[in-house]
This record gives C-alpha cells, sequence and structure tokens, in this order.
C-alpha cells in the first residue's frame, strides 16, 4: 500500500515492466506519428513534462506514505471488511472506486483549492502520451484523497482501493493521445481517447467534462458528458496558460494565483468562500 503515490490519486511506483515497456512503446510510435502526420512534437513541451514529472516523484512518495498510514488507520475502524479474496468484493470496489474517482476529478475542477493542484495536469498544450505525467506536486495538501477515504469505512481493504485506483490511472496514460481515433460502441460506456480529449480542451463548450477514470457513465449520468464536434477543434492548455515551461512555475502558478486572491480578501469568511469556491 506504501509503494503507491496520488496525483489524481496512488499510482504505483514501481510499475510492472511489461506495463512500463508498453507504456514507452505507445510514447515513441506516437512521436513518430505526430512527425509523420506533420504534426510536429513539442520538444520544449517534453522537457517541461518531464520536469515536472522528476519532481512529483519525491512528492510522490511523501504523499504517499503520509496517506497510506491513514488509510491503514482508519482501515482499523470499519465495521465490517469485504473478503480481499472474493472476486465480489473487487467487482463491487471497482464500481466504488469508479464513483469516487469521478467525484474527486470533478472536485477538482469546481474547487478552487483542489484545481490548484490539478491545474498543473492541464496546462500543457498539446496532448500526448507523455503529456499524462505531467501531475502537482501538493496532492497531499489538496485532499483529493479524502474521497476514497469513505471507502475504506465502508470495509473495502486499502490495498484493493489502491491497486484499483492503480489500474484507473495507468488506463488513463493510454487516453492523452490523438493518434487513436474513435472506438465506436465503446465510446458509451468507456472513457476513451475522444471522450478525454473534450476533457482537455479549454473550448467554452468543452470546459469541465468527461471527469470518469476508465468509464464514462457517470458523466453521462450526472450531466457533464460532452462529446467531440467536428466543427470545433479541441484548444488544449489552460484557459489562462502561464506561458512558462519551468516546471516549478507549473506546478505553483495556481497556488500563488490563490494565495494572491485569498490575501485581498476582507475577512476569514471571504477568504474561505474564494478558497472553496470555482477557479477563476
Amino acid at each position: 500500500m506504501i509503494g503507491a503515490r496520488l496525483d489524481h490519486l496512488p499510482v504505483s511506483q514501481h510499475l510492472p515492466r511489461g506495463l512500463l515497456a508498453v507504456m514507452l512503446l505507445a510514447a515513441l510510435t506516437e512521436i513518430g506519428w505526430r512527425l509523420l502526420s506533420r504534426r510536429g512534437y513539442d520538444i520544449k513541451e517534453m522537457g517541461a513534462t518531464l520536469g515536472v514529472a522528476a519532481g512529483n516523484i519525491l512528492t510522490g512518495l511523501l504523499t504517499a506514505a503520509a496517506v497510506g498510514a491513514i488509510y491503514a488507520f482508519v482501515w482499523r475502524f470499519a465495521p465490517v471488511r469485504w473478503p480481499l479474496g472474493d472476486w465480489r468484493a473487487w467487482a463491487v470496489g471497482f464500481v466504488a472506486v469508479e464513483f469516487a474517482y469521478y467525484w474527486f476529478h470533478r472536485a477538482s475542477h469546481e474547487v478552487r483549492w483542489m484545481w490548484a493542484t490539478h491545474a498543473v495536469h492541464h496546462s500543457p498544450e498539446e496532448l500526448t502520451f507523455l503529456s499524462s505525467l505531467r501531475l502537482g506536486w501538493t496532492n497531499l495538501f489538496s485532499g483529493g484523497w479524502l474521497f476514497h477515504l469513505p471507502l475504506i469505512l465502508a470495509g473495502f481493504d486499502p490495498r484493493l482501493v489502491l491497486t484499483l485506483l492503480a489500474f484507473n490511472l495507468h488506463y488513463q496514460f493510454f487516453l492523452h493521445t490523438e493518434a487513436i481515433g474513435k472506438l465506436g460502441p465503446l465510446e458509451w460506456l468507456l472513457n476513451t481517447p475522444s471522450h478525454h480529449r473534450v476533457h482537455h480542451g479549454s473550448n467554452a463548450i468543452y470546459l469541465d467534462r468527461n471527469y470518469g477514470g476508465v468509464v464514462i457513465v457517470f458523466d453521462r449520468l450526472f450531466g457533464t458528458f460532452a462529446a467531440v464536434q467536428a466543427d470545433e477543434p479541441v484548444r488544449y492548455g489552460l484557459a489562462r496558460r502561464s506561458g512558462s515551461r519551468n516546471p516549478m512555475i507549473l506546478a505553483t502558478a495556481e497556488w500563488r494565483r490563490l494565495f494572491a486572491a485569498t490575501s485581498r480578501a476582507h475577512d476569514l469568511k471571504t477568504a474561505f468562500r474564494v478558497a472553496l469556491g470555482p477557479p477563476d
């Protein structure tokens, strides 16, 4: 359990070698596709992403240790426990984790305190497999891990929750690309590259859509689904662009804006309203 980290929430620090090889091959194939299709590949964007990812290694380990300890402590007080060896626990757990992830991800867009971390992931201005690695450094403080805490109290073993979250986030690596088109009937059930391109769009019609992890079902149920429009090409990146590729600036820009906004508040109540309200 301690070997997991959070950004979008816990991701395994020790990827199976086979999966790591597949991800690397996918990234290299995509680079070739972008160059051959004359879409280009922004080396500076890649450098910025790798810089942010390097910083995330350290912060991710610290977050994993803290959150892992909290989950293990809370697990002691679960009134019932789903048996880890029962497939039904994994089936129900999958739905529960996806449901909690949807609300975590949605809150990360709708609550400014959480957006300050998540905005880092939306800062790339082209969508590539490698851009999936551009993750915020401040997950412990933004509190996204709290959304999965009720699952531990409901009796789901922390190992089950973290394993399913790791699957969720490894799956999403393959959504960050323009190289894969629509996937037919699968588009109704699964989160797909097409759906995730919408999620990363800064166009007004695409903002705050498609929060799902592996499945897109909860977006359809709760009215946050949007399909890509043929007459509206997706424009990637933040609506308010930092203009920088410095990893430190990318990781802290939204926090600096948030603290500047709260410092202008006339009283504590207003400051909390700014911090917990929607991003400006």
